[in-house]
This record gives structure tokens, C-alpha cells and sequence, in this order.
């Protein structure tokens, strides 16, 4: 501040992902998750509904905003590489980053709109996505072993924090994404049953934090 006094700093992510470092100042606190919940009236659509019902939870491969160079041959690789693991999935176009338009999937896939990550992820056996800092904190938050393929930014960095917590594979960037790689991860993940506890333990502890409340009552003990 003008007068020489420190600025406050909140740092929005889970201690129990990455702990505050011992060396940290009192004016900087890192506070859990902000995370914003569906609307309780939310109603899904049917089908997906369906799709749920019909088998043992999916995976669910999305890949958010991203743009990548051709969402096309994205969205090929993605599910030639489904069905080589055999998995069901549900297959979220996101804003770009598939485009499942031109594809006849089969019956063992589903393509989706927009769905609520709170409601959505409780639901499936995996995630796989671009490891945006929001998609990484939902997937850990329902306790999802979490595959991350990485663009770009901070991707890189959250795909190697999700590797090391022990809930996730390493991550496979974008540019060697192939179906086998993307196969062989899926099925070593969902086979992998205390990387499976490990991610729901995890998810309990992010659900055990109280992120906007803590920010809150930090904000209200300033002495500004």
C-alpha cells in the first residue's frame, strides 16, 4: 500500500493439493477452493440420465475452452482411443476443443452440451481433460482419478502436481496425444485401485474445506 503496508494476498487452491509454504508471509494465506455449485434446480437431459444408468460409470473426456489446431483430429484421436480401452465415456465438445459434430459414436459413448462438474463428476470413474486449473479442482473435489493432457500455461504444472499427489498418470501433451497413449493411460488408471483411494481421499479433504468462507472471514480480519 502507499503508506508501506503489505497487500493482502488469497490464494484460491486446496492446501491438501499443494500445502502453504512454511516460509510464507501472515499476509498471504491460501484459502481452499472457490468453487460455485449448480443451481439445485438443474435438470439434466434425459438422455445423459440414460446413459448413466445403462452400465458402470463412464469416463468423461473434455477439453473446456481450448482451441486446438484441429478439434477434429482431437476428437478421432479421443475416440479411437475409448474404444481401444474399452471404457464407456461421455465426450464433452466443451467450446471448441472436440468437434464430435461429423461422428456416429457408438452405443458405449455419449456426446454432451454443457453439464455442471459438481453433478457430472461424482458420476463417472475418471476424468480426462486439459488440466485448466477450475476442471483439475472439480475432478479432485469428487474424489476422480484425473488424466491430464495439456495445451498450454499452467497445464503442464497441474498435469505434474495431479501425477505426484498419485491421482493421475503423467500427463500426455497435447501434441503426443495418440490413442494408444491416450488407451494405455485411460485403462492403467481405471485398473488402478489406490491410485482409485488416494483420489477419494483426496476429494474428502477438498470437500472438508470451506474455501470462500475462509477468504471471507480473512478478508474481514484485515486491519484496513
Amino acid at each position: 500500500h502507499a503508506d508501506g503496508s503489505p497487500i493482502a494476498a488469497l490464494h484460491a487452491y486446496s492446501p491438501s493439493v499443494i500445502p502453504r509454504p512454511s516460509d510464507w508471509p501472515d499476509h498471504a494465506t491460501v484459502t481452499g477452493y472457490w468453487f460455485l455449485d449448480a443451481p439445485k434446480e438443474f435438470d439434466p437431459d434425459p438422455t445423459l440420465v440414460e446413459f448413466l444408468r445403462q452400465g458402470p460409470p463412464p469416463i468423461y473426456v473434455g477439453f473446456g475452452s481450448i482451441f486446438g489446431r484441429d478439434p477434429r483430429a482431437t476428437a478421432e484421436r479421443v475416440i479411437e482411443a475409448v474404444r481401444l480401452s474399452g471404457q464407456r465415456a461421455l465426450l464433452a465438445a466443451g467450446w471448441g476443443g472436440m468437434d464430435l459434430r461429423e461422428f456416429d459414436l457408438p452405443k458405449t459413448m455419449l456426446s454432451i452440451d454443457a453439464v455442471p462438474h459438481d453433478w457430472l463428476f461424482p458420476q463417472v470413474s475418471a476424468v480426462v481433460h486439459h488440466g485448466g486449473c477450475g476442471t483439475t479442482a472439480a475432478g479432485l473435489r469428487a474424489g476422480r482419478r484425473t488424466i491430464i493432457c495439456p495445451f498450454f500455461g499452467d497445464q503442464p504444472f497441474w498435469g505434474r502436481v495431479i501425477h505426484e499427489l498419485g491421482v493421475g498418470p503423467k500427463p500426455i501433451p497435447q501434441k503426443r496425444l495418440t490413442p494408444d497413449r491416450l488407451a494405455t493411460a485411460i485403462n492403467e488408471t481405471v485398473a488402478d485401485v489406490e491410485m482409485e483411494s488416494r483420489a477419494d481421499e483426496l476429494g474428502r479433504l477438498i470437500r472438508s474445506e470451506s474455501g470462500v468462507q475462509n477468504a471471507v472471514r480473512f478478508i474481514g480480519e484485515l486491519n484496513v
